[in-house]
Parts: C-alpha cells; structure tokens; sequence
C-alpha cells in the first residue's frame, strides 16, 4: 500500500473509521492509485473544505489555526466589518485577511440583531416605516386645514372685539396665517 488505510487515518486525525468513509465518498480525501489514503495531501484538502466552527474541539487543537481559516471574498468584507464594527468587536484590517470565524461571527450577530428587532415588532415597539410616513402626513395635513380655515371662523369675533371691519379682519388673519403655513411647510421630516 502506498498510503493508509481506513482505519490507519481515522487514529491518525482522530476520528472515527465511519467519518472517514464518509470524507472519501463525499471526495474530501486524496486517493493512491491502490485506494490508500494519501495522508499529508488529504489533510491539505480537508483543512481547505471543513467549517471549523463545525469541527469538534479536539480535531480544531490538532489542526493548525491557519489552515482552518478561509479567506471570504471581497464583496463580503465591508459587511462583514460593519457589523463587527457596530457590535463593539474587532474588525480585521480594510486590506483583507477576513477569515471564516470573523464571517461568521458577523452573521450570528446580525442574525440575533434581526431576531431582536422582530421581536420589538411583536411587542408593538417598532411600527411600519411607511404606515408611520402616512400618519404624519395626514396629521400635518389635518393641521393645516384646520389652521386655513381658523380665521374665517374667528375674524367676526376679532372684529367685534377690536371695533373693526370683519371683513378686513378676515383679510388680514388670512395673509398672517398662510404666511406662517408657508415657512411651516419648508420644514421636512426625515426618516431614516
């Protein structure tokens, strides 16, 4: 034989002779031409292609750390920072060098942020952003109706009190309070 045997290799990595069948028929393994294991090549391969967080605790002590640690693409790495960032935990350098384990943190922390957020949403805490954007609108709108139509209710009674014109009174409240609705309206409400 040129390489190991089923069992040679499973007390060589530490698991047991099922999990490395299972390793071979899945191709996680690099094979002799006489079907022995090829050991150094195959422990390149399968410290390439096994989740380390998945791994048991004693296969992750014998594995050296560099080799269980992928690099993850470039698309990913700014969210990946954000949200490590965000969280009060380190976040790798901008150059690169994300590894697995920091992706995978990020992703458990967004995913326990997203549950949080859902479950505010149950408790009526959080509302929909766009049903929240309607209720502003129309209570503005609502405010300003009633703000346009307030000095024809009240110049009859201004009038009377002042010794005045009613309808000079209403003239003036008018251009007084569409003035006011004017600078009013200049202000926005930003959601973000």
């Amino acid at each position: 034989m040129k390489g190991l045997s089923e069992r040679q290799y499973a007390a060589r990595i530490g698991l047991s002779r099922g999990a490395v069948q299972k390793a071979k028929t899945a191709g996680r393994l690099i094979l002799h031409d006489d079907g022995s294991i090829d050991p150094d090549r195959s422990d390149a391969l399968r410290a390439n292609t096994t989740d380390v967080s998945k791994s048991r605790p004693a296969e992750r002590t014998t594995r050296k750390r560099s080799t269980g640690m992928r690099p993850v693409p470039e698309a990913a790495l700014s969210g990946v920072s954000e949200t490590l960032k965000e969280n009060g935990l380190v976040a790798p350098p901008s150059t690169g060098g994300t590894t697995f384990l920091q992706a995978k943190t990020a992703h458990e922390v967004l995913k326990a942020q997203e549950r949080r957020i859902r479950l505010s949403k149950l408790k009526g805490e959080l509302v929909d952003r766009d049903r929240a954007k309607a209720m502003v609108f129309k209570l503005a709108r609502e405010e300003r109706d009633a703000w346009v139509t307030w000095p024809a209710r009240v110049a009859a009674l201004m009038a009377a009190e002042l010794g005045t014109d009613v309808g000079a009174t209403q003239r003036v409240l008018e251009s007084h309070v569409r003035a006011h609705l004017e600078e009013l309206a200049e202000l926005r409400v930003a959601f973000r």
